[in-house]
């Protein structure tokens, strides 16, 4: 008996010559496709028997693919400057795609609970998925590799994040899960930003400045911090919303330390958001607070709440209190907008649109304007004008058509969100941790005004599935009122 196991293993294998000869040739082969390939293939076959072991807990735990999601919505953009030539881009598609796959096969022999799916938010995607589809075929499109590069973040992201995160995150220890990532990503870009303002660029940040970034993130001699996000602006408007989920959720959860790690979040996002030197970012707290103090329904609170957002702007616009500091300084202009220079370029090159766009309500073409519009038609009248805000690209790309359905699909979330929080939550932590995230969703279209933040990574990731969640909130409820009866 005692041989037979021993004959099981897969030390007592190496006692038979063919399997040691096996593994000579295959170490052979390995060393000879080394030597032909270089360092990266030797780092390519190191990182295969990992790449297994995560497929296979992928394929068991598809919310392993949620995961990577929301923590590559993090790291992507910032990667690429230290490996270069690879399209870390496309990785969200990679893993996003691998996730759908994992759920196939998690519940290929399992009924699939589509209740939480079959949601009028899902509808709404669809519906914004089949329009960004039909304008494939605008004739004023350009570039129709460009339009496919384009719509993926515009479109294809929601339709996929939005019903993965209702199938697989239906549970409110997901939402918690959500926001400590967040929170840990949040607080580590404000350690990379502090790296970058008192220290110095690294070698490849400073080749981005040197190559590309130099003229948006260096103004006056004062570097705009970026961290490891894609630029300043987006890094601004989302350590914004960081900082202001952070504090909302500090004075709802419970628990000395989740309310110690969320308050660092809190502190880490808004210091975040100000050595950005995004003047556009500081209307994302200042909106969130407001909409927290509505979500409350308190008269008193809304009040002192009024009271405090009207300091706050006296502070920027009336006082030169902290001019010596140069974050400071070029936020406080973001309140005196007639003496801001950049605005007026911005109105006149939206003066200008007006008058393309007049005989154009499909717009340009997904893809024509911007970073893909320089890129892949560069000669194109778009490609030439700067859009700055999220809504003027949408506008500019899609038209008064495609802005009017983006813009409805946008207040409908807030409206039935906010509604939910309001009427249909019981429960006293989850209602504020669900209006938190609502009112960083709220002070992140506030910030698109000014800047393309809502499509960009990791801002869209985050929203997209904080939707979900919103939407699920009436399900989330019911689940902590099961918990406590049963306990």
């Amino acid at each position: 008996m005692f041989k037979s196991l021993k004959e099981k293993t897969g030390s007592y294998q190496l006692n038979n010559p063919w399997v040691i000869t096996l593994l000579i040739a295959g170490m052979v082969v390995i060393g000879w496709i080394i030597a032909k390939g270089g360092l990266l293939v030797a780092i390519g076959i190191l990182f295969i028997p990992p790449a297994l072991i995560y497929l296979n807990r992928l394929f068991v735990k598809p919310q392993i693919g949620l995961y990577t999601l929301i923590i590559l919505g993090f790291i992507a953009i910032g990667l690429n400057r230290y490996i270069v030539g690879l399209p870390l881009g496309m990785s969200i598609d990679i893993f996003l795609v691998l996730t759908v796959i994992a759920v196939f096969f998690k519940f290929f022999y399992e009924k699939l609970d589509l209740t939480l799916v079959k949601s009028d938010l899902s509808v709404l995607m669809l519906i914004w998925f089949i329009y960004s589809i039909m304008q494939f075929i605008n004739p004023e499109v350009l570039s129709h590799k460009a339009w496919f590069f384009a719509m993926r973040s515009i479109s294809l992201y929601p339709l996929f994040l939005v019903p993965l995160t209702f199938l697989l995150f239906k549970k409110v220890k997901y939402l918690y899960i959500l926001l400590y990532l967040w929170g840990i990503f949040s607080i580590l870009g404000t350690l990379k930003g502090l790296q970058q303002l008192y220290i110095g660029p690294d070698y490849a940040e400073q080749r981005w400045l040197d190559q590309v970034g130099a003229i948006t993130h260096i103004l006056f001699g004062e570097l705009r911090v970026f961290s490891f996000y894609s630029d300043a602006g987006q890094y601004g408007a989302a350590q914004g919303a960081a900082g202001i989920t952070g504090i909302l959720v500090a004075l709802n959860i419970k628990g000395f330390y989740k309310k110690l790690f969320f308050w660092t979040m809190a502190l880490a996002g808004l210091y975040g958001m100000v050595i950005s030197g995004t003047r556009g970012a500081l209307i994302v707290p200042l909106i969130g607070g407001m909409v927290y103090l509505i979500h409350r329904k308190n008269f008193r609170v809304i009040i002192i709440g009024t009271i405090l957002m009207a300091s706050i702007y006296g502070f920027f616009r009336y006082t030169y209190i902290g001019n010596s500091n140069a974050q400071v300084r070029r936020m406080r202009t973001a309140f005196t907008p007639a003496d801001d220079e950049s605005l007026q370029v911005r109105l006149e090159n939206r003066r200008i649109l007006k008058i393309y766009l007049k005989s154009r309500p499909f717009g340009g073409g997904i893809g024509s304007a911007g970073g893909w519009g320089q890129r892949f038609s560069p000669h194109g009248f778009l490609a030439n004008i700067p859009t700055d805000s999220w809504y003027v690209q949408i506008w500019a790309e899609q038209g008064i058509v495609g802005l009017t359905l983006h813009l409805l699909i946008l207040a409908y979330i807030f409206t039935k969100s906010s509604y939910l929080i309001m009427y249909k939550i019981h429960d006293h932590e989850l209602r504020g941790i669900l209006s938190a995230i609502c009112a960083a969703f709220a002070g992140i279209m506030g910030a698109s005004y000014g800047n393309g933040i809502l499509g960009q990574i990791p801002t869209s990731v985050i929203t997209y599935m904080s939707w979900a969640f919103l939407f699920m909130s009436p399900y989330l409820d019911y689940e902590l009122r099961m918990l406590k009866e049963k306990s």
